[in-house]
């Protein structure tokens, strides 16, 4: 039986791109009948243990827009833990069987339950691996909350203990070994890439290979869509910044931006945006919206634009291909990676200048949109169902260390 790690994801309604790919990654092994049991640490009762039907019920409850995306423990569940502790008196991890397979977690785990982590480990007789997403509060501290940055060395440091991590991408398996090299940690776990699934998305299941290329609608304006949480690194500034290039040199096309707002680092951006709307420039901001209304966005723009500084993965590239749709996105890192695939126009996203100049091409060159379209929809996404499997395999092979 593998032990699968949810002690954030099961206690939040909000669905980050840390937690999709722990619910996805879930669902793909109950789908292959893979024996596994969801735990969580239980900071009220101070041990390990698996998941209660109130906590299941939560991770199977639909997305919504959440306003806080910390760990929610009811009052009746604090309660529960502290009456369970004064009266059982619990172990650390006295409910998990120390016979167990293997230990997942997906997560970018917290302070609190990575401190409980060693405890764990004395108590399971398995394989410990850990899923890594990217190293972007180290490389962009400016443009990341100050609590993450605060953290990460920490996390780095606790991850070296596992015997085995998988990363998202190339660009963040380079950033974690960079990390470690640059600490002197010669002791090291075993490190590989895992390419995550996408089927999940409701552009990738429907997808044929003869899938047409959608149109944008009959509007007087075409439309740039942006997705992505409004936030410092993702780089809306300088978006917002080259399409007002354009719309003073006389383009004419529209600008819709979808995404939660982070309000650490995503302030400047909306306060640019807010101004420009006050002008009359025609840029519109959704915020948060759901699947049916994302699906109708994609069909309704012309391309798509992403251009975050740095990404472990960067989602919202792929969802573009999936609709069809060409990308303009960063020539480097992990979107770097996925634009050399096809159906991208991948630049330099850092500055105004080389970003304007890509908007401007595609604007007015309807021919490479076209091929860049054919070549989206020629992309076949990758499957959650070989991702669990290659997690699997992968751990009924990995040697345990002496921790």
């Amino acid at each position: 039986m593998l032990l699968y790690d949810l002690s954030h994801t099961s206690h939040s309604r909000a669905r980050t791109g840390v937690q999709r790919v722990a619910l996805e990654l879930r669902s793909a092994l109950a789908n292959r009948n893979q024996a596994f049991q969801e735990i969580t640490h239980d900071p009220h009762a101070k041990t390990w243990r698996f998941l209660r039907a109130w906590e299941k019920r939560g991770l199977d409850a639909p997305p919504k827009a959440a306003k806080r995306r910390g760990a929610y423990w009811p009052l009746l569940a604090q309660a529960r833990g502290h009456i369970e502790r004064a009266l059982t008196h619990p172990q650390t991890a006295n409910e998990i069987p120390a016979t167990a397979k293997g230990f997942f977690t997906p997560e970018i785990f917290t302070v609190r339950t990575g401190r409980n982590l060693p405890e764990l480990f004395r108590h399971i007789e398995c394989p410990k691996a850990a899923l890594f997403h990217d190293a972007i509060s180290l490389r962009l501290p400016h443009l990341t909350p100050a609590s993450a940055v605060g953290r990460f060395p920490s996390y780095m440091a606790e991850l070296s203990r596992f015997d085995g991590i998988m990363t998202i991408s190339e660009d963040s398996k380079n950033s974690l070994l960079g990390y470690w090299d640059w600490a002197g940690w010669k002791e090291r776990p075993e490190v590989i890439v895992l390419p995550l699934g996408l089927d999940h998305l409701p552009a990738a299941r429907r997808r044929t290979s003869t899938l047409p290329l959608q149109s944008q609608s009959k509007e007087s304006l075409p439309t740039i869509l942006c997705v992505g949480s409004l936030e410092g690194r993702k780089n809306h500034l300088t978006l917002i910044n080259a399409c007002e290039r354009l719309w003073s040199a006389g383009e004419k096309f529209r600008l819709q931006m979808i995404g939660t707002l982070q309000r650490d680092t995503g302030r400047q951006a909306l306060e640019r945006l807010r101004a420009l709307q006050a002008q009359g420039r025609p840029i519109k901001y959704d915020g948060w919206l759901n699947d049916a209304a994302l699906e109708t966005a994609f069909a309704d723009c012309a391309f798509t634009v992403y251009p975050s500084l740095l990404e472990g993965f960067g989602l919202p590239v792929w969802e573009s291909l999936l609709h069809g749709k060409p990308c303009i996105c960063s020539s480097t890192g992990a979107t770097g990676e996925t634009a050399a695939g096809g159906g991208c126009l991948a630049t330099d996203t850092r500055t105004e200048t080389p970003l304007a100049t890509a908007i401007a091409q595609l604007l007015h060159d309807q021919s490479q949109r076209d091929t860049l379209a054919a070549q989206a929809i020629a992309r076949k996404p990758p499957l959650w169902a070989d991702c669990a499997e290659q997690l699997t395999t992968w751990m009924e092979q990995l040697p345990q260390r002496n921790h």
